[in-house]
């Protein structure tokens, strides 16, 4: 192991991997390192000839690091208007794989370098705090140049540790944490928050994803008591759950949110764990009453769910949409939850529509468990195609119901 000053650091990271191949593992959702994009930024031809490799996430990882030098690409597994241009130009490749595809991805994909945030030593051991998800599938790795970045801002986790030494490189700076927030929820949201409250038994314990869907999630839980979570991330509204007592164990791989979110990680009821663990179906299968809760862009009357393309384009990933709707369909006492407003645009686009694009499905219609609006729960599981269809127009806003009817009675005679 050698001890560096961050500038040193970063030029010979970017050196020893240029010469290696060029492929840099970056962590990113929280533990996006945001000090080693300002300097690559500052210094362009550190980043010549590198392909920067992870899992940014739409909303929450906004900079598009292939535009850091002209000659600098990268890969992972969401797709954003953020990072779009790289997209358009070649110089971003999209993998389509879910969560815990992408962690075995990880493991395996050829890699010169990677980059860890970690929290300060303890009795010289490190955690990587926020972002504890992906990157131990890199870090176990001893085909890869290692470089530790110390921040103190980064609070030490429950969960695994590391030595000092399992890294090649380290260096310590004390530099910004990215921060996250949802958004307050809008009228739609606030009854889809009452809706999901209502399908979570006790006992349950709570999965959600990124975004709107899991803002409500947590919110409708206020005032219960002896629930668990398990899921792949946490935001700022766990401080609540915990403060009220609401839950009483919390599994998770990433927090993404706020300092105030971060002081309270050191709660012995929170422990981080890798999405090897957090996303693993097996996992989820044995975990009683698992209420998954995510979102989609739109759902079809055959129940087909679209969670990445807008108009054709590509706008996000699947992520951990699949992994956890089949995990919660083989929990007993599970619930697969799909949470999305009725309409768009004031009413004017109905988000339950007659058929998808080709091509823009994310999660095929056996895979739809329970579909979630402002208007009420459609509950598709065991249901015949014309139940299932009657389900999600009785969701659907009052404005796009006979459209939706005379459409499905022209499917249906093709079907």
């Amino acid at each position: 192991m050698i001890r560096l000053p961050i500038d040193q650091a970063v030029e010979q990271l970017a050196l020893r991997v240029k010469s290696a191949g060029g492929r840099l593992f970056i962590p990113f959702g929280p533990g996006e390192p945001l000090v080693l994009r300002e300097m690559l930024s500052a210094t362009p031809g550190l980043a010549e000839r590198m392909c920067f490799v992870g899992a940014a996430i739409p909303g929450i990882n906004r900079a598009d690091w292939s535009a850091l030098s002209p000659t600098a690409t990268a890969e992972g597994t969401f797709a954003s208007a953020d990072w779009r241009p790289g997209l358009d130009a070649g110089r971003y490749a999209l993998r389509p794989l879910t969560w815990f595809q992408t962690y075995r991805w990880l493991g395996a994909t050829p890699l010169d370098g990677a980059v860890f945030q970690v929290s300060p030593p303890i009795d010289g051991r490190v955690t990587l705090s926020v972002a504890s998800d992906l990157a131990p599938a890199v870090l176990g790795r001893a085909d890869v140049f290692k470089l530790a970045i110390i921040n103190p801002r980064l609070p030490t986790v429950n969960g695994p540790s590391w030595p000092l030494d399992a890294f090649d490189l380290v260096t310590e700076t004390d530099h910004p944490v990215l921060d996250y927030d949802a958004g307050d929820l809008d009228p739609a949201f606030e009854t889809i928050s009452g809706h999901i409250a209502d399908l979570t038994p006790e006992g349950a314990s709570l999965q959600f994803g990124v975004g709107k869907a899991g803002v409500a999630a947590l919110k409708g839980l206020r005032g219960r008591r002896g629930l668990k979570i398990h899921s792949g991330m946490v935001t700022d509204p766990l401080v609540e759950l915990l403060d009220e007592e609401v839950v009483d164990q919390v599994v998770t791989g990433l927090a993404a949110g706020t300092a105030r979110l971060r002081e309270r990680l050191s709660d012995p009821r929170i422990t981080f764990a890798d999405s090897g663990h957090t996303h693993h179906i097996a996992v989820l299968a044995q975990i009683p009453r698992l209420v998954a809760v995510n979102s989609a862009l739109e759902i079809d009357l055959l129940g087909q769910a679209n969670a990445e393309f807008q108009n054709g384009r590509q706008i996000s990933g699947a992520g951990g949409l699949t992994d956890f709707l089949r995990g919660a369909r083989l929990s007993d006492g599970g619930v697969p939850i799909i949470a999305l407003p009725a309409s768009a645009k004031g009413d004017s686009i109905s988000r339950i529509v007659p058929r998808l694009s080709p091509g823009a499905v994310s999660v095929p219609r056996a895979d739809v468990g329970v579909v979630v609006t402002e208007h009420g729960v459609a509950d598709l599981r065991g249901r015949t195609l014309d139940e299932r269809a009657q389900a999600l127009i009785g969701v659907a806003s009052p404005a796009h119901r006979n459209a939706l009817s005379n459409a499905w009675d022209e499917m249906r005679r093709t079907l």
